[in-house]
């Protein structure tokens, strides 16, 4: 194939990513090096997220390949994080004051039936879980149903949702193998997001399924500004 010229890729993205594109060379960047050049392709106005793709080679078909962890990123992710609580209404005053949005049984049933859902993550304590059944379907739809894998279904509330707000991360495997996920802010600077990334990267190398055989199973790894052309990274 041959290798696109400037004025075709301003041609199909605009001249501003195509003068940011021109920054990034067909290699394979060290992750020190790939931060530090990520910070220079946001060609958004607003602080761009810092997105990660990493394609894993596994058979998306069999439920021993699938990946499936959580990071907690030393600097967070600077997104703030909506969070509800599914406790006991008794215990809503206190999942309240550990932090999360919006808390109870009753109320936040009530608001999911009706799809009001003001809210990016959902917590919730094993013995309400069978009342969530009615809703899990609405929750599941959006990937906000609580899970014990995703470390959401939790006996400790109040330490989940410190986690949360500090920048704990879900990473899952889509049906193409491939994992999207962010770690951080372009305003955090390259020594910051090299640092969340490095221990991303880490904890993805930490969760390779048994049911992958081989030397193989991180393909690639591309980072990415919201807006403007990706970077990809050396593993």
């Amino acid at each position: 194939m041959a290798k696109s010229t400037a004025s075709e890729v301003a041609q199909r993205h605009g001249k501003k990513y195509a003068q940011k594109a021109a920054l990034v060379e067909k290699k394979l960047y060290p992750v020190a090096e790939a931060t530090e050049i990520l910070c220079q392709l946001s060609t958004s106005k607003f602080d761009g997220t810092a997105e990660c793709h990493i394609r894993i080679e596994a058979d998306t078909t069999q439920a021993d390949q699938l990946v499936r962890t959580t990071v907690a990123l030393p600097h967070g992710t600077g997104k703030t994080v909506r969070i509800a609580a599914f406790v006991p209404d008794d215990q809503a005053d206190a999942a309240i004051k550990a932090g999360a949005d919006i808390a109870g049984v009753t109320p936040l049933l009530k608001a999911v039936e009706q799809e009001k859902i003001d809210f990016d993550v959902a917590v919730a304590v094993p013995p309400v879980m069978k009342d969530l059944g009615k809703i899990a379907k609405i929750l599941g739809q959006r990937g906000l149903m609580p899970n014990p894998k995703a470390g959401t279904v939790t006996t400790d509330i109040k330490k989940t949702i410190d986690e949360l707000k500090k920048g704990r991360i879900e990473c899952r495997m889509d049906k193409q193998g491939i994992i999207h996920t962010i770690f951080g802010k372009i305003s955090f600077g390259p020594q910051k997001l090299k640092e969340n990334l490095d221990v991303l990267l880490q904890a993805i190398k930490d969760a390779k399924p048994s049911g992958i055989k081989g030397g193989s199973y991180i393909l690639s790894v591309t980072i990415t500004p919201t807006m403007g052309p990706g970077v990809r990274v050396e593993i």
